[in-house]
Parts: C-alpha cells; sequence; structure tokens
C-alpha cells in the first residue's frame, strides 16, 4: 500500500481559468490534494474550447486537458445573488482549506469572493489571488505580453532577430510555482499558528523576480545585456552546432572542459594557448564558433555526443518532443492518465519529484455538480435541476 501524499485531506476550491492557476492547482492535485474547479455555466474556462476536438465534445478540446488532470469541477454563477450566497457555504461545508482564484482584481467584490468575505465562514482559510499585476492594478495580461514587459522577450532570440517570446508559457508556469510556493508556506503557517492567510501574487513580479542578473547587470553595473540566441554571454564556447546529421548544443563551462575539448581529433586546430582561457575565447567567440562548427560538420551526432561525453564537457542532443518522451530517463516517469467514458489516454510529464501520481481525467463541465452539491449542501436532484433552470449552477 504506497503511503498517502503530501496534501491528502487538503480542499482546495479553485476559480480558475486559462493556464496559470489550473497549472498551480494540478500541482496542488498532484500531491494528493482535493481541487474542485469553479466556472460559470454559460461562460466557463475558455480553454476548454481551444485546439483539437479529441473527444467529440465540445468543451473538451485537447488544450485544456494538460492542466486539469486530477480534479473536480462544479458550475456556479457568481454573477447572481444566489450564486455569491451558495459560495459562502460550500466554503464552509466542504471544511475548504484553500480558496485560488485568477480573476481580474475588479470583479473581487462583483463576484463575492473578496478574502474578508469568505474568510468570515473559515477564519483560517488560505485565500490566493493571482493578477497580471498586483490587486491595486485592474489590467488584463496573458504571458506573452507580460514576456514582453518582464524583459524576457529582449533576452531571447537571435542578437541581430527581432523580441522572441520563450518556446513555453513561462510567466504562468513560474507564477503558478511561486504561488504553489505560497501556498505550501501559507499551509505550514496555519499548522504551527493556526492561522489563515492571503495571498497576492504579480505576474509581472513573479517574472521580474528571475531577472537577478540580468538587472544587476543593466542596472546597477551599467551592463548591456540582450539576446544571444543559443550562446551565453559570459561563456564560450556555448551553442548549437550542426552535425552531418542533425544538431549537439555544447556548453564548456571552464577552461579544463575546453582543454578536453581541443584533445578531441575534430577540434585538435583550437589546442594551444590562443583560446586557452575563457576570456580570451568570449573576445574571439564568432571565430571559436565558427572553427567549432567546422569540426561538428565532420561528425555525426551520435559520433558527437559519444566523443564529447567521453571526454567530460557537457553536451546534449537537440531532442525533439517525440525524443524527450522516449528519453530512458523520462520514458519511465511518464504519468498515463485515461477517460473512463472514451477510453482516450493522454500522457504527462511526471512531477519534479516524487513518484509519478495516479490522476483522474480531466472533467467536464460541472460534472460533479450533483456530488459536490449533495455532498456540501444536501441538494438532491430536484433541487439542482432547479439552479440549473435558474442559471444558478
Amino acid at each position: 500500500m504506497s503511503p498517502p501524499r503530501l496534501l491528502e485531506g487538503v480542499t482546495v476550491l479553485s476559480l480558475e481559468q486559462a493556464t496559470t492557476l489550473p497549472f498551480l492547482t494540478y500541482r496542488l492535485a498532484c500531491d494528493g490534494a482535493r481541487v474542485i474547479r469553479v466556472e460559470n455555466a454559460e461562460r466557463p474556462d475558455p480553454n476548454r474550447f481551444v485546439g483539437r476536438d479529441v473527444l467529440g465534445e465540445p468543451a473538451m478540446r485537447s488544450y485544456f486537458l494538460p492542466n486539469n488532470c486530477g480534479k473536480e469541477a462544479i458550475t456556479l454563477n457568481l454573477g447572481a445573488p444566489e450564486g455569491r450566497r451558495l459560495l459562502p457555504e460550500l466554503i464552509a461545508k466542504l471544511r475548504v482549506d484553500v480558496f485560488a482564484c485568477n480573476q481580474r482584481p475588479r470583479s473581487y467584490g462583483r463576484l463575492g469572493i473578496e478574502y474578508e468575505r469568505l474568510r468570515a465562514v473559515k477564519p483560517d482559510l488560505i485565500w490566493l489571488g493571482i493578477t497580471g499585476f498586483g490587486p491595486e492594478h485592474d489590467e488584463a495580461a496573458y504571458d506573452p505580453v507580460l514576456q514582453a514587459r518582464a524583459g524576457f522577450m529582449e533576452l531571447t532570440g537571435a542578437p541581430d532577430g527581432p523580441p522572441t517570446v520563450f518556446g513555453l508559457p513561462m510567466v504562468d508556469l513560474g507564477a503558478a510555482e511561486h504561488g504553489y510556493g505560497e501556498v505550501m508556506k501559507a499551509l505550514y503557517r496555519r499548522a504551527t499558528t493556526g492561522a489563515g492567510t492571503r495571498i497576492d501574487v504579480s505576474m509581472l513580479r513573479s517574472a521580474v523576480s528571475w531577472m537577478v542578473a540580468p538587472i544587476l547587470l543593466s542596472a546597477g553595473l551599467g551592463e548591456r545585456v540582450t539576446r544571444k540566441g543559443s550562446g551565453h554571454q559570459f561563456f564560450a564556447p556555448v551553442g548549437a552546432y550542426p552535425t552531418r546529421d542533425g544538431h549537439v548544443y555544447v556548453a564548456v563551462g571552464n577552461d579544463q572542459q575546453w582543454a578536453a575539448l581541443t584533445a578531441l581529433p575534430a577540434f585538435a586546430a583550437l589546442a594551444g594557448p590562443d583560446y586557452a582561457t575563457n576570456d580570451a575565447r568570449i573576445a574571439d567567440v564568432e571565430q571559436v564558433d565558427r572553427a567549432l562548427a567546422e569540426g561538428f560538420a565532420t561528425l555525426g551526432s551520435a559520433e558527437a555526443l559519444a566523443a564529447l561525453r567521453g571526454a567530460g564537457v557537457p553536451v546534449a542532443g537537440v531532442s525533439t518532443l517525440a525524443d524527450v518522451v522516449a528519453d530512458p530517463l523520462v520514458a519511465p516517469q511518464l504519468v498515463q492518465v485515461r477517460d473512463p467514458r472514451t477510453g482516450l489516454s493522454v500522457v504527462l510529464p511526471a512531477p519534479p519529484v516524487g513518484d509519478p501520481p495516479a490522476l483522474g481525467f480531466p472533467p467536464r463541465l460541472g460534472e460533479h455538480n450533483e456530488k459536490i452539491y449533495g455532498e456540501a449542501l444536501g441538494y438532491g436532484p430536484a433541487a439542482l435541476a432547479d439552479l440549473k433552470r435558474r442559471q444558478v449552477i
């Protein structure tokens, strides 16, 4: 019998949409929390309708699936007075530990989701709000907009190319991870003091908090920090090099690794004092890259990987996503999630630490209304049908 997961017994009620908060609560679900997502039946999470129709259900398209495994789902119209009345009842009766939302701040009062209102029914409630720019600012925000504003695009792409969006929604994911950490701290604080708390995560502040080196170097020391393609501002050689049949990525982090690289026959022409130090290589990095490219062009990718790994030089193949899921260090940890209705199976990466969890398939819109409203509030089928008819749920 497997041991209980860390957050078993913790209940999260999440008024969530898009990516950042669903990813955060997915991480909590992986740790064993009961996560119940709340949506308006008439205006549900827009991500439900994005991507391929893999199930023949318009509100279960492919883009919605990744961040919503392991959750339950109810519908509740917080724009209606009765819906706003039901929310505190749910929090009290379900003994909700964490209430989370990623609505724009101006909607908090209209929806009845303010921290002070909800903590009145459960004083030790942990309340989390993720916004683009903090609770005092109502500006709309999506990940690429924040990548631009936070300086990520200035640091991403080729030196002679335009500012470029990162290949993953890193502001969404980063704010989620920061929020996840704050929830864990709040749960610990509550366990030791009994106190609940309010957590406000600004996606902009979250993103900028990662810019420790760029901001210190530029604002503090006056250095120019900008995009370097696949290279590095302070180390050389670092980059992707074409081989006879693909690419390899090399990152030489010290002079000993450089000496080991240039001891290989393909790169022997670079041995000697001219480029023995990192400072010398950085000063003439374009010539170093050209000479390395000539050497790698004589090798196949597998040959280059074997040679550099054997010499202790950090190197990797440039993987496709198919390569990643086939990687022997990744494949055994993949999580399989199966839809009991259709039999469709999807694959997810495991959380960063621990055994891969068993997760349920992402929930349909309002899939657990009968179970949760019955469990928490004692509503039977007739009462639920009436609430649905009146567009309360």
